[in-house]
């Protein structure tokens, strides 16, 4: 791993982009880059680097970074990957990050990993941080960033926001950017660092527990390159901000086909699930459940206790939400003798006074409204109501 000379926060707040290799040609994948940098409102100054070309998108074109008068922030490299190294090379100390979107790497085998190693020994000498490659980069509503190749069109862009995405995938990155954008939940930072070569899970950690426009914190995870710095960076930002995850290669095929997406070499999924535990992580099941997250803690502050509270109109209903609370580490516990005594007294004898508080499908609306002022004397943090159809 690259020893750090530098934070990563500079990605979040650049003053300079270079896009290096990028097209002339409309929807190639470097063309659609600058397109959405320009769409994205970036008030910074950007410069297209392609040999060939003396302007592109209405933009002078450079034969080389070492072409421009100032250093850049972040050179965005969509190159083959056999050259990729060497275009880090000629940019020298004049780039202080690179986003590499290029793909072929470690993913793919030997020869990948091989090229890996050369571009890590070129960035160590110049002190470049490196997200990627094999990646989509940032997508940010603060700084006005978007460095990823999928056009607008294609996938929608969420509006600005509190929650800060993390994800080893760019898929699934680009994916719920999507459906949070068509559902007007806001971002504040999205991140894709692919292969990790140097930016790792971590360092976004680091950078986002600091960052004042991040209130929540999202994270997809394959694999983890240092398990100890992991849980020291997520247990101090759950600390000052929830921090949700979804686990995934939990199992032997998942695990090889992480291997195949991103190079990533996973451990026991329980080993995982403990280290979430102790630093404070909310893990959620699955995309779904990702989402929502997302959704809730959008407009919803972190509820500090467990106790839960389940009002209902039906028994099994009933059942299936204690044993999802029981599973979520959430506290069904029973109500006190005295409120059991004031809700039998004002509800029906066919009601089950207990928690979960079942007024079956008899239920009226006063029975609800009972059921929540009686219950809630007895000093729950949550209370869930499932209603299935009412009342009459």
């Amino acid at each position: 791993m690259l020893k750090k000379k530098q934070d990563i926060s500079f990605f979040f707040n650049p003053k300079s982009i270079a896009v290096i290799g990028v097209s002339p040609i409309p929807g190639k994948l470097s063309y659609v880059i600058l397109e959405n940098l320009k769409k994205a409102g970036f008030p910074g100054a950007i410069y297209p680097v392609n040999p060939k070309y003396s302007s592109i998108n209405n933009l002078r074109c450079y034969k080389s970074i070492t072409e421009t008068n100032d250093n850049i922030d972040i050179a965005v490299i969509v190159l083959p990957a056999p050259v990729v190294a060497d275009s880090l090379k000629s940019a020298g100390k004049k780039v202080r990050g690179a986003i590499i979107i290029s793909s072929g790497f470690k993913e793919i085998g030997d020869e990948g990993k091989r090229l890996e190693e050369g571009i890590k020994e070129i960035a160590e000498k110049n002190s470049i941080r490196i997200m990627g490659p094999n990646c989509m980069g940032i997508y940010d509503t603060v700084s006005k960033i978007d460095s990823f190749f999928i056009r607008g069109d294609r996938i929608k862009r969420p509006i600005r926001g509190g929650i800060s995405i993390i994800s080893q995938s760019g898929s699934f990155a680009a994916t719920i950017m999507d459906e949070l954008a068509s559902e007007d939940v806001g971002v504040a930072r999205v991140i894709n660092y692919g292969n990790r070569i140097d930016v790792n899970e971590s360092d976004c950690l680091e950078f986002l527990t600091d960052d004042e426009e991040t209130k929540v914190v999202a994270l997809y995870i394959e694999s983890v390159n240092d398990g100890r710095r992991f849980v020291e960076a997520a247990s101090r930002c759950t600390r000052k901000k929830p921090v949700i995850t979804v686990k995934v290669g939990r199992r032997d095929a998942g695990v090889h086909a992480a291997k195949s997406h991103t190079g990533a070499m996973t451990g026991r999924y329980e080993i995982y699930s403990a280290a979430f535990k102790k630093a404070g992580i909310i893990e959620v099941d699955g995309y779904e459940g990702f989402k929502d997250a997302c959704r809730i803690l959008n407009i919803h502050s972190q509820v500090k206790g467990k106790r839960i509270l389940i009002i209902t109109d039906g028994g099994g209903i009933g059942v299936r939400i204690t044993d999802a609370c029981d599973n979520s580490g959430l506290e069904v516990t029973g109500l006190s003798e005295e409120i059991k005594k004031r809700l039998l007294s004002k509800l029906p004898p066919f009601c089950a006074v207990g928690n979960p508080i079942d007024l079956t499908g008899s239920v009226t609306d006063e029975y609800y409204i009972t059921a929540l002022e009686e219950g809630l004397k007895n000093g729950f943090d949550i209370v869930i109501m499932a209603i299935l159809w009412g009342p009459p």
